[in-house]
């Protein structure tokens, strides 16, 4: 028989971890929050070390999430794309900033080559990044995938803003801590 359903999920800590009715004014602090999901989902053994949240124009979250790769058995639920998925479904729509804007996603690391793809689809209008690429293939296993020479200025084009390096280092702790771990639960 073929499976007929995809179920995924956060870890249950997530609840306690993310106050839905808070506004996190300012890039930094909107990164510090993806940072700190990456962090837990590694000091809980729940997945790799990667957090992401999609925030409104009003600060607020509309969707918190992390990576659940291994849990799932599923290369697709990448931080970044479960975020997308939730705020998706919250919204009601496959196309964030068509119903609200603008939509911001803030990731405790640059998109790996899959979850750049997602980005540009998403509808999103701005994408705030704490490690980059370099930083997760320098401290953990993972491959982060081929993107364009000049991603960053595709995104641009496509009306997505794009800051770089907020948090940087609290991100590349996160990736250190879990590359010591050799990967164990990512």
């Amino acid at each position: 028989m073929l499976y007929a359903q995809v179920h995924l999920t956060l870890p249950a800590w997530i609840h306690e971890a993310i106050d839905s009715e808070r506004a996190y004014p300012g890039d930094e602090a909107k990164v510090a929050l993806a940072i700190e999901l990456s962090r837990l989902n590694v000091e809980a053994e729940t997945g790799g070390p990667f957090g992401a949240a999609v925030f409104g124009p009003d600060d607020r979250i509309i969707s918190a999430a992390v990576n659940r790769v291994v849990p799932h058995s599923t290369s697709l639920a990448h931080a970044e794309n479960m975020a997308y998925m939730l705020a998706q479904q919250r919204l009601q729509t496959p196309r964030l900033n068509a119903v609200l804007s603008p939509v911001t996603l803030a990731t405790s690391s640059q998109p790996c080559c899959q979850c750049y793809g997602a980005t540009v689809w998403a509808g999103i209008d701005r994408l705030l990044i704490g490690a980059n690429s370099t930083d997760v293939e320098e401290l953990t296993p993972f491959d982060e995938g081929p993107l364009p020479a000049d991603w960053v200025g595709e995104l641009n084009r496509r009306g997505i803003e794009v800051v770089q390096g907020l948090n940087r280092e609290a991100a590349r702790a996160v990736l250190h801590r879990y590359g010591l771990s050799n990967g164990a639960h990512y």
